[in-house]
Order: C-alpha cells, then structure tokens, then sequence
C-alpha cells in the first residue's frame, strides 16, 4: 500500500491542491494512515461488521482525479431556458414515457404508499441519472477517503463514508461494489450515503436495500424521502405566469412569499393575460433576471414606437416567471437550485398521463 502510494508524489507535486497534499507538495502518509485508523475504529464504534471495515482499509486507494474535480468545480451560468434545453429533451420525455411503461406495477405502489404521483418520480430519475443510463465511475470508499485527505470538507466526507459503511454493513453489501460520483452521489435517485441512510426503503422485498442494482429499493427510497419532505399530490409545483414590465424585481427570489391573491392584485397573469387559479395557499415568484432583462428592453423599444402611432396601445407583460408552490420548496430540499426545481416541474408535467 506505501509504495502504491507513494509513486503518487509527484503527481501531487505538480498539481496544486487543497489540503495537505499542497502544503507539502507530497503525499502525506502520516495523515493517510491517521485516517485509516479514526475510520476504522468510529465504524467499529458505530457497529459496522469487520468485513465491512476490512474492505474499506485492507487495499485503499488516492484518487488524484478527484481531487483536481473538486478544487476545480467550473460554475456554468445558464439561462433557465439554456438549462431546461439541456435537461428536458424530447429523448428524455420519450425514455421517461418509456420507463412508465416498464414499470406501471412498482410506480404504482410507490404512488399508494407514499402519496408521490408516478409522473414525479420519473421526473426525479430522469433527471438525477437519465433513468439508471449515467454509470458511476468511482469506488465510493475510496472517493470518500480521497475528499477526506484532500481536507476541504474533511468532516463531511467522513460523515458520508461512515453512513456508508454503516449502510453496506446493515444490508449485507460489498462496499467495493459500490460506486458513485466523485462527489459521493449514487444510485438511480444519486442519492448521497446519509440520505440514503435515512430514507432507503427496500422496494423488492428481499431483505435489503440497494438503490444502485434494484430499480424498486431506488423508487421506493425516492418516494419516501418525498413523502418526509411532505410532499403533496394535490398541488402543482410550478406555474408558468407573466408579470407587467413595472413589477418589482426584488420579489423575484422564490424566498418573498404571498398569497395567490396578493399576487395577482399585483399584476401576476397567465399566459396570454388571465387570471390565476385562486387556492388557499401561498407562493413564490422565480424568474430569469437576465433573460427578463433583455426581453423587457425590446419590448420597450417596441411599446414606444407603438405608442408614437397609437397612445391607446399599452405595454405587454414582458417578464416571464414562475409562481412557486409549496412543492417547490420540497424539492429544493432536495437540490438547492432553482432552475433544477423548475426542470423536475417541467417533466413531470410532459410525462403526467
């Protein structure tokens, strides 16, 4: 194991990273044996089985790779119709379609026991993992102790690797079996080992809960964590509305909240100019600053030069948004982003039948 890892010195030497491994411009095997050993005896601590353990310590592995992907996160500024492009292709509406097919009898029994419509967890699986298509690369073991010796998040990588062990152990797993992303994301729903441990549900029936190999442990453990997150079947997630050119943009965060009332009294309007379904319930406004702001400058120029002919003529709506339902917000418990919140919207509603 030391001479395996001690080739990788001068790789490390000349690739600048976080952590130790930076400041000494080699591999630190001190630091890699002292994580070895605090893994090995919290796992022990926690009641993790010693095959469990062993296979995790006996032939561990650095992964440069991961580490240059986590000091070098790229942050891509899409506008939200460039992302929905990217993430609701008619491929993926298509395979969605596909898979509700192939699977009518396990989405059905996640839908009665959970309460989370078929349509949604398709959207979830189409998106996460192209519907099990995107193959993880990396032994998640080894992921973790790579993040962990790196020493940006050194204390939640540990807490991920241990959840996992504890996870492989429960269930009777090979934890060398099990891969990810280099983040730690794994299965059909790229759930992260603590979620999974929390919410993993076995969906088959045989004793265990594997969300990688079995589609029913993935979907049920899905359903679940919808369902803790308090999902409700009866709202929507999103509406597509339009917003006069004067609307204050400020309020376009999803954070400010109002009800459907207070909303449309402030000049929130379908498509098209209609009114807005009344519930009693309150909501969010999200919309593209960047897009609205180019859109509100032609049109501007466009309700001027029509205002030189016709004074009677007015403004058009120029701002696209979305008012945000508690739904929304569940999902964003789930990731954080709003435009993922948006895209999970967008395809449930083309896979809804």
């Amino acid at each position: 194991m030391k001479k395996m890892i001690a080739r990788l010195c001068g790789v490390l030497f000349l690739m600048p990273v976080a952590g130790y491994a930076a400041d000494r411009g080699c591999f630190d095997m001190a630091r890699w044996d002292a994580i070895l050993s605090d893994i090995q005896t919290n796992a022990a601590a926690a009641g993790v089985n010693d095959a469990t353990i062993r296979a995790v310590i006996k032939s561990p592995a650095f992964i440069p790779s991961i580490v240059k992907s986590d000091a070098n996160q790229a942050e891509f500024k899409l506008t939200l119709d460039q992302y929905l492009a990217r993430t609701i292709s008619s491929t993926r509406i298509t395979r969605g379609v596909d898979m509700a097919g192939q699977y009518p009898t396990m989405l059905g029994r996640v839908e009665a026991k959970y309460g989370v419509p078929r349509h949604v967890i398709l959207a979830f699986w189409g998106l996460e993992s192209n519907y099990g298509a995107v193959r993880a690369r990396h032994k998640l073991a080894d992921a973790f102790l790579t993040l962990i010796y790196e020493g940006r998040r050194e204390t939640f990588f540990k807490k991920q690797l241990l959840s996992l062990m504890k996870t492989a152990s429960k269930n009777n797993l090979d934890i060398t079996q099990i891969s990810g992303s280099w983040a730690g994301a794994m299965g059909h729903f790229q759930f992260i080992p603590t979620t999974l441990e929390q919410y993993g549900v076995d969906g088959n029936g045989d004793g265990k809960i594997d969300i990688i190999h079995s589609v029913g442990d993935a979907m049920f453990s899905a359903g679940n964590y919808l369902n803790k997150l308090g999902w409700d079947a009866h709202q929507r997630i999103v509406r597509r509305v339009e917003l006069p050119a004067d609307f204050d943009r400020s309020l376009l965060d999803g954070a400010t909240k109002k009800s459907l009332s207070e909303w449309a009294a402030m000049g929130v309007r379908m498509p098209g100019g209609g009114d807005i379904p009344m519930a009693d319930m309150t909501a969010g406004l999200v919309a593209d600053l960047n897009q609205s702001a180019i859109l509100a400058g032609d049109v501007a120029s466009m309700a001027t030069d029509a205002q030189s002919v016709d004074t009677d003529i007015a403004p058009r709506p120029v701002i696209v948004a979305y008012l945000t339902y508690p739904n929304f917000y569940r999902i964003k418990k789930w990731n954080s982003s709003n435009w993922y919140a948006i895209a999970v919207a967008t395809l449930a509603d083309a896979l809804k039948q």
